[in-house]
């Protein structure tokens, strides 16, 4: 049995994207939302402006960029050679970073390759392959999010017109003291602020609280 079929029986959990929303408090930084795909976690994984560009462009398929963006030319390079992605593995966390594989195929002989997750996303859209992480980062890092479809697009777009429209100031001097700030809470009140930023929902800032509360527990 191939290498990323015996990793699917390791309780893999598949997920999808939900959305790509403006970080609210981190310029030039997107938040990527995966949504488990039998199930309600969401998993939001900070990433930056070249790489939501370019899964954004993915997802559009009608959107045709002139030429050719990193992640099409990589898709056709392979191509060219005969290689398929097969899946994408979220398969780490550390210290808030995930990592991730992509699995690859070629005369079938399968290979992995370490790539940081927005590339493999990214790479996994164009070849149209699953993306999964293993249920126990899942436990560790997903929240909860009781928002139908429509609620979810429609406050992705408000982010954007929010952040498009509000002044240029500091924000890393903010984000430092919003990082003591959770150093400072106990577990029960970054568990409040998690349960409200989720509520509100602003995923970057809920993914930032996730981060800590994980090295805490760990």
């Amino acid at each position: 049995m191939p290498l990323w079929q015996k990793s699917i029986i390791m309780s893999l959990v598949k997920l999808t994207i939900k959305g790509i929303s403006y970080s609210q408090t981190q310029n030039g930084a997107y938040a990527l939302i995966l949504n488990e795909v039998d199930g309600d976690r969401k998993l939001p994984i900070v990433i930056g402006a070249f790489e939501a560009q370019s899964i954004a462009i993915a997802l559009e398929k009608e959107i045709k960029p002139p030429r050719p963006l990193t992640h099409d030319l990589f898709k056709s390079f392979a191509d060219r050679f005969d290689i398929m992605v097969k899946q994408v593995i979220i398969h780490k966390l550390v210290d808030g970073v995930f990592y991730s594989s992509i699995i690859c195929e070629r005369d079938k002989i399968e290979e992995i390759i370490d790539a940081r997750t927005s590339d493999a996303i990214a790479i996994a859209l164009r070849f149209q392959a699953p993306i999964y992480t293993y249920k126990n980062i899942l436990e560790k890092a997903g929240i909860y999010l009781n928002a139908n479809p429509e609620e979810l697009e429609r406050q992705i777009l408000e982010d954007k017109e929010v952040l498009s429209k509000r002044e240029t100031f500091d924000l890393d001097n903010e984000n430092s003291k919003e990082r003591n700030d959770y150093k400072k809470s106990s577990l029960v009140e970054l568990h409040e602020l998690l349960e409200s930023a989720v509520q509100e929902e602003n995923y970057e800032k809920a993914a930032r609280i996730r981060d800590e509360i994980s090295k805490r527990e760990s």
